[in-house]
C-alpha cells in the first residue's frame, strides 16, 4: 500500500511542477531567456528516461530598425 502512496505523491509533484512551469532546470531557463527563445520545446520520456528532445525555432532578435518589416 505504501508503494502506491509514494507513486501518487511523486505523480502529484510531477503534475505540480509541469503546471507551475518548473519543468526545466534553472540553467536551461536562463539560456532560453538569454536567447529570447519563444519557440516550442518537446521532450519524449519513456520509463523515466528522455528518449528524444527537440525544438521548433521561434526566437527573434531585434538587431536594428526594419528587422522583420518585410525585408
Amino acid at each position: 500500500m505504501q508503494l502506491y502512496e509514494n507513486e501518487d505523491r511523486h505523480f502529484a509533484e510531477f503534475r505540480r511542477k509541469v503546471r507551475a512551469a518548473e519543468f526545466l532546470s534553472a540553467s536551461t531557463e536562463q539560456l532560453l531567456k538569454g536567447l529570447h527563445f519563444s519557440g516550442r520545446l518537446s521532450v519524449v520520456v519513456h520509463n523515466g528516461q528522455v528518449l528524444k528532445s527537440g525544438y521548433e525555432e521561434g526566437y527573434f532578435r531585434q538587431t536594428g530598425p526594419g528587422v522583420g518589416a518585410g525585408q
